[in-house]
């Protein structure tokens, strides 16, 4: 028969087991693993470091970062079915256009000429008005957007000048896979195709297309002024790049480790706007000073603008977002 101190004693051993692997799952390290197309010096990846070093401040347990550079493990479209997927990596920033293929109307966000300025950019990102595309992107991909970078105004680069809607016309050029960005410079009389990004250097070279459209750091950190040094001035684009997260880690994680996450993403992504959107022109005249790139306004941009109003309104109509275009324009 067990008597009481008998009693009492296996309690307080039990007691001690509890306590001493509640405090050894507590004190479990949990490993997340990011990933970025460019170096440590781009906006990107210095906002990915935002984010680890703020996400440790913010938690009391043990984390840990293993971010992969350089697009070591592959480009954007290998990310997003990574993140999808659950596997290889837990964080990253991407093109809401790359993820259209399993959220078809998350590049509404990005789509061109969507932003009047900068301080209409940064206002809508801050306000919450993205949030029906965020819920489509977690409800149908798996994927978590926990806060928001980007910053980079976007231009045309091609091998020759573009500086009309006639020079404009016919001309091959690379966007991003999303439908709306083919629809748009289809719009504007180009001749657009998606082809991938880690491809648009040799493409340029051997003439399978004339050019592309993007911001002046990934111009810069990749090398296209080399295949492409003529930058007409469309300013077609503020990028939204979201910081995501594999909800199928997300989930997994602690709720005081969640919560440090969501956090530190809203930070992040607010220093990574700053970031990128103070080193967009700074990176322009960089390339300008060592003679790498040759800077054109477009003549007559104000008939672009015009131009893809209906197609903005269609896709937006297609997508039963109307209201959120109108809710973004207002902002």
């Amino acid at each position: 028969m067990l008597n009481l101190k008998n009693f009492a004693r296996l309690s307080a051993t039990a007691i001690t087991i509890t306590a001493l692997s509640s405090l050894s799952a507590s004190a479990q390290s949990v490993d997340l693993r990011g990933a970025s197309l460019f170096d440590e010096e781009h906006a990107y990846t210095k906002t990915l470091r935002k984010l680890e070093e703020l996400v440790g401040a913010g938690y009391d347990g043990e984390v840990s970062f293993e971010l992969s550079l350089n697009g070591e493990l592959g480009d954007e479209s290998d990310f997003v079915t990574f993140l999808q997927q659950g596997v290889a990596i837990d964080y990253a920033i991407m093109a809401p256009s790359n993820m259209a293929v399993f959220a078809p109307s998350i590049p509404l966000m990005d789509m061109p000429f969507l932003f009047r300025d900068l301080e209409h950019w940064d206002t809508a990102l801050a306000s919450g008005v993205m949030a029906p595309l965020e819920a489509e992107l977690l409800e149908k991909a798996s994927i978590r957007v926990i806060g928001y970078a980007g910053g980079g105004v976007r231009n045309l680069a091609s091998a020759e000048p573009i500086g009309n809607i006639e020079e404009l016309t016919g001309h091959k050029m690379r966007v991003m896979g999303a439908p709306i960005q083919a629809q748009i410079f289809n719009a504007l009389q180009a001749a657009p195709s998606a082809i991938a990004y880690n491809e648009v250097y040799n493409a340029i070279q051997t003439g399978v297309i004339a050019g592309f459209e993007n911001e002046a750091a990934s111009i810069q950190n990749l090398k296209f002024y080399e295949v492409a040094p003529h930058i007409t001035l469309t300013k077609h684009a503020i990028t939204v790049r979201p910081i995501v997260m594999a909800e199928k880690t997300f989930s997994k994680l602690p709720a005081d480790l969640q919560t440090a996450i969501l956090a530190a993403g809203k930070e992040a992504g607010a220093f990574g706007r700053a970031l990128e959107s103070s080193q967009d022109g700074e990176k322009m005249q960089e390339m300008i000073d060592a003679g790498q790139v040759q800077v054109q306004e477009f003549a007559g941009r104000q008939k672009l603008l015009e131009m893809v109003i209906p197609v903005q309104d269609a896709y937006a109509a297609e997508l039963g977002a109307s209201d959120l275009l109108e809710a973004i324009r207002s902002k």
